[in-house]
């Protein structure tokens, strides 16, 4: 993953599509964004850890230190899961926030327990921006709309099915309450 590279150390207000740049986007977080968010993010994922940024003859890298390590984990070492939480965290918490942000299935890769730090995250990033969720997993969704209703965030949910082949927004049930938009057949 281009993450786990270590990368030439530039302000990143917006994370890189690959993630390339994660650790520049942490780091840019913490100069210019809001660094307690960050740390809270970090410890609510991995309670007792803490994101460090280094600075190796002008690149950066990522490590991350965890309680009971005697050493921090630089990024080759990081399960996927946690490289995936941290880059939606370098993502959610950007200096400089979309006017829309979509989110496709973020829960992939992610360990069931970062589910609800995750949805903290995703709410979070509601004062700033609009955020589309789309997600298979239930669990991130009802974290979703708890901690929305928490922090007294709207919250639209459309919840769809499958059946006999056919998509349908559950709950509808008469040709007039079928979805505005048309996807075409293949």
């Amino acid at each position: 993953a281009p993450a786990r590279a270590a990368r030439i150390g530039t302000r990143t207000p917006v994370l890189a599509h690959d993630g390339a740049d994660l650790a520049a986007a942490l780091q840019t977080i913490r100069e210019i964004g809001d660094d307690e968010a960050l740390d809270d993010a970090v410890d609510d994922a991995f309670p007792g850890s803490r994101v460090r940024v280094v600075d190796n003859g002008g690149r950066f890298e990522l490590q991350l230190h965890q309680h009971g390590l005697l050493r921090p984990l630089g990024p080759a070492e990081l399960s996927d899961g946690t490289l995936r939480y941290l880059l939606w965290t370098a993502a959610l918490l950007t200096p400089r926030p979309p006017s829309l942000l979509v989110l496709n299935e973020p829960e992939t890769s992610l360990h069931p327990d970062l589910l609800r730090p995750l949805a903290d995250l995703i709410v979070a990033a509601t004062k700033d921006t609009q955020v589309v969720l789309v997600t298979h997993a239930r669990p991130l969704a009802e974290a979703v709309a708890k901690g929305a209703a928490r922090h007294r965030v709207d919250v639209n949910s459309i919840e769809l099915t499958k059946e006999s082949g056919q998509t349908t927004v559950a709950g509808r049930e008469s040709l007039l309450d079928e979805p505005l938009w048309y996807w075409p057949k293949r």
